[in-house]
């Protein structure tokens, strides 16, 4: 698979830069579900867990 830049990947994934830059950027805690999702469409496996703190 050739790289893509971010603004291709965002199209990709139907959503904007600045919902991949959030869903790239690990201190950012702002990320939806949504965004997960469209990842996931690129062989990415997503995990959720939940903790007690």
């Amino acid at each position: 698979m050739s790289k893509l830049d971010k603004t291709a990947m965002a199209k990709k994934m139907h959503t904007s830069r600045a919902s991949l830059h959030r869903l790239l950027d690990e201190e950012d805690t702002r990320l939806t579900l949504t965004t997960l999702v469209s990842a996931a469409a690129f062989g990415k496996n997503v995990k959720i867990e939940l903790e007690s703190v």
